[in-house]
């Protein structure tokens, strides 16, 4: 399964407009299945396209958001590589909580979603 990341403003709005809300602990997602409209991207590869947004208010410390973002990234990643999933575009809005959480606690987050998602 690849992994991508969603890019450009007009992509990142169509999911957060018409995707699906999903809550966790730690995590909270917007996601919308099928790729993204895009001339670029063959639809018949299966791919995850994630995008993740720390806004400022979060966290005033960019060094702080920017490692909330490698670790929401790593998490999916490693949930990912363990099976197969249909292609879907994911918008992750971590907490604050998920700076200071163990890692393992967002794991289940990611985890608890994916068995969500099979449902």
């Amino acid at each position: 399964m690849k992994i991508a990341r969603i890019s450009g403003r007009k992509r990142v709005e169509r999911v957060l407009r018409h995707g699906k809300n999903w809550r966790g602990k730690h995590l909270s997602l917007k996601f919308q299945m099928g790729p993204p409209d895009h001339p670029n991207i063959d639809p018949n590869v299966e791919a995850i396209y994630i995008g993740v947004m720390t806004p400022a208010k979060l966290d005033k410390s960019a060094v702080r958001r920017n490692r909330m973002r490698r670790r929401c990234r790593e998490a999916f990643r490693r949930h990912i590589k363990e099976g197969t999933f249909p292609t879907l575009q994911l918008i992750i809005r971590p907490s604050s909580s998920s700076l200071n959480c163990r890692f393992a606690d967002l794991t289940a987050d990611v985890s608890t979603f994916f068995s969500t998602l099979r449902v």
